[in-house]
């Protein structure tokens, strides 16, 4: 079961964008992000009613939770899905692998813990990755559209990492993950219905079987699904090596990427995923030996 997990965890998570690219835009990014977040805090809170799980969150535990909310799953999440839609998905899965580098820092920045070496290693060779990938785009027509795209998934990747350092917190308080997630997603669908709301924004569901069924599986598989299989994979094998999978997501990601025809297989998207996922693996303290054993 626990290598099932994991394998469930690696593959989602690393299709994770490709499902944003062929979900497509039949009505805004906001409004599909509001949706599948609404969902999935149902479902969290669904579950948090049903396991009534001890490490309930107190008062002063709530600005930390509302951080995590909005930096992981309101503002983070929509500008990778706007990056998805500027660029392409596998440039987007490949620099928000860079989360490996970035969240070590935030935590060195929030709750002073050390960071090592290797980080600063695994990041050079991650920033080399991303260079190598994008270096063709830039001299083609849409070069500008893809780094604004490389520009805004950054930014998604580095409130990720902030929101990571305030989940760390939460679990340094025996936060139960089932509540953080449940309050975090809510606080997340309520930041994105305003921004809707402010938007003017008609409600709408497209009916397609592409969107919908992307929608389904960005709701169901890859944030509840997902997320409930990633804190059981920690409670078994432990974070650091729960993490590890997050170093093979840009080769999942570049190979689903040529699969659909949006990228071409390349010197570029072979040695670009390559570098990232060494640098990742070494930012995350990888060894070479069983890890789930």
């Amino acid at each position: 079961m626990t290598n099932f997990m994991y394998i469930f965890c690696l593959i989602v998570w690393g299709l994770n964008f490709i499902a944003v690219k062929i979900q497509g835009t039949p009505v805004s990014l906001e409004l599909s992000l509001t949706y599948r977040l609404v969902i999935t805090a149902l479902l969290f809170l669904i579950l948090a009613w049903l396991m009534k799980p001890q490490g309930k969150p107190q008062k002063q535990d709530m600005p930390f939770i509302i951080v995590f909310g909005v930096c992981n799953f309101a503002f983070s999440y929509l500008c990778l899905y706007y990056a998805t839609m500027l660029s392409s998905a596998a440039i987007v899965t490949l620099i928000f692998s860079l989360k490996v580098i970035l969240t070590p820092i935030a935590l060195r920045i929030f709750l002073k813990e050390p960071l090592h070496r290797r980080v600063l290693l695994g990041g050079i060779l991650g920033v080399i990755g991303v260079g190598v990938l994008i270096y063709p785009t830039l001299h083609s027509f849409s070069g500008l559209a893809d780094f604004k795209g490389i520009l805004i998934a950054f930014l998604g990747t580095l409130l990720t990492a902030i929101g990571d350092a305030s989940s760390a917190r939460n679990a340094k308080r025996h936060i139960d993950p089932v509540y953080a997630n449940a309050i975090g997603f809510a606080v997340g669908s309520v930041v994105m219905c305003g921004i809707v709301w402010m938007e003017g924004q008609r409600m709408m569901i497209p009916t397609s079987f592409t969107y919908l069924s992307a929608l389904l599986y960005l709701t169901v598989i890859a944030s509840f699904l997902a997320w409930l299989f990633y804190l059981k994979l920690v409670e078994r094998i432990g974070g650091a090596k729960s993490g590890y999978m997050v170093a093979l997501f840009p080769v999942i990601g570049g190979i689903a990427s040529v699969l659909i025809g949006e990228s071409t297989v390349s010197i570029y998207l072979i040695v670009g995923c390559l570098s990232s996922c060494i640098g990742a693996a070494i930012a995350l303290g990888f060894k070479i030996k069983p890890i789930l054993r």
